[in-house]
């Protein structure tokens, strides 16, 4: 199936050759008719599957088959979780906007950043506006835009929103928002929150769930390599001499570990660098242009880079704490892989995580072989199961594993205790 027969204009057809769009994905098969007529979409999607064009192109050209406005009234807003994804999303926006004599006017809105500048670029109105809940909060409080004419409202990755604690922010600005509007939901994981806050924005949603058949999934190399807790760091950089990957996104559990391994690799002649939600946005914009521009060889990221981050043919993602979760895994492993490409996931399992790598390959119905690198086998063993069948938590570092996260207090104390050798 191609583009043209989706029902979209030859101008926004234009601008998707020229980005080099080949076809489209199963979701914009599936959302971008029905969007185009009208109604509401609820979409349920994995990660990499193209849903950013999916609901962008459609909403772009029912903005150019409308008659524009001076000053411009806000007739899309798209909510997103986090400042990489908002930025990322406007700029898509942006390149797929086709040109007229009224171009369209593209907003990102986000916290992290002086709220000035985001103020002035708001003066004489915008058409769409990718938003953040808590910063959009703040101009409309400073009377810096209004959402009373929104048309067509985007929840992208509403399960984030959620698990973020956004439900608060969300409410306000559904009661600000006219009652009759286009709501799109999008989201790859549907617990009961997401769920109910579907079941309260949506009229009669035109339903799209893309199967995770084998022939959708992306091509992702998963492994699992068994390591002591404290002979990681050495081991991921054997792994890079040994396999000269040029860029390697590593995950941990906390900031701390971020700018700790970080700081060991780049002492150990390794260029790395630390992203977490803590950095303010200039320095997360630094580190990650550095990263893709492959400036860094390793970026060391909390779960704030899972999500709304796009880096063009990353070949590896590597675990080096578990996620807290299996939703979490899906959404780690899913910054490889994209837009056709193949890559590798990895993920550390020592004698304490085991379980919860069962775990996680039990949610994702996969199985892992076990493997072990010759000088890095382990020799810690798991603890005996308790009566109701868990292994007791171990001494040393749990990584992410849910319910067992150690203080940033805690984690120092013991760092400090140790010695904490710089292998």
């Amino acid at each position: 199936m191609s583009f043209s027969s989706l029902g979209l204009s030859p101008a926004i057809l234009l601008a998707v050759a020229e980005h080099g769009y080949a076809a489209p994905t199963p979701v914009q098969v599936a959302a971008i008719p029905a969007i185009l007529g009208g109604g509401d979409v609820l979409a349920a999607a994995q990660t990499g599957s193209g849903k950013t064009a999916a609901f962008a192109l459609p909403l772009l050209q029912l903005l150019q088959d409308s008659p524009g406005e001076k000053p411009r009234r806000l007739r899309v807003l798209v909510l997103v979780p986090t400042r990489e994804l908002a930025q990322q999303t406007a700029e898509a926006m942006r390149l797929l906007a086709p040109a007229g004599q009224q171009a369209l006017k593209i907003a990102a809105l986000f916290g992290g950043v002086s709220i000035n500048p985001q103020m002035m670029d708001l003066r004489g109105g915008a058409d769409i506006v990718v938003a953040t809940p808590g910063r959009l909060l703040d101009l409309i409080e400073h009377n810096a835009l209004s959402i009373a004419a929104v048309s067509s409202l985007v929840l992208d990755e509403a399960d984030r929103l959620l698990d973020m604690g956004f439900a608060d922010e969300i409410g306000r600005i559904l009661a600000l928002l006219p009652r009759r509007r286009q709501n799109l939901f999008f989201s790859a994981t549907f617990p009961p929150a997401v769920h109910a806050l579907a079941a309260r924005m949506l009229h009669q949603p035109v339903r799209i769930a893309i199967p995770a058949l084998e022939q959708n999934q992306p091509d992702i190399e998963q492994r699992a390599i068994m390591v002591d807790a404290g002979r990681r760091t050495q081991l991921l950089r054997h792994l890079l001499k040994e396999n000269k990957w040029g860029r390697v996104l590593v995950f941990v559990a906390t900031k701390y570990a971020a700018e700790h391994i970080a700081d060991k690799l780049h002492r150990a002649g390794i260029k790395a660098g630390a992203f977490h939600g803590e950095f303010s946005q200039g320095a997360r914009d630094e580190v990650l242009a550095d990263f893709k521009a492959s400036k860094l060889q390793v970026l060391v990221a909390t779960d704030v880079a899972a999500r709304g981050i796009d880096i063009a043919q990353l070949p590896v993602v590597l675990n080096y704490d578990l996620p807290r979760s299996a939703v979490d895994y899906t959404h780690r492993i899913g910054r490889t892989g994209r837009a056709g490409k193949s890559g590798i996931a990895i993920s550390f399992v020592s004698a304490d995580t085991e379980a919860h790598f069962r775990l996680i390959e039990k949610r994702h119905q996969l199985k892992c072989e076990r493997e072990q690198i010759p000088g890095f086998e382990p020799v810690a063993t798991a603890a005996p199961a308790n009566a109701a069948g868990a292994a007791p938590p171990a001494d040393n570092s749990n990584g992410g594993v849910k319910g067992k996260r150690k203080s940033k207090k805690d984690k120092l104390r013991e760092a400090a205790a140790r010695g904490e050798p710089d292998n």
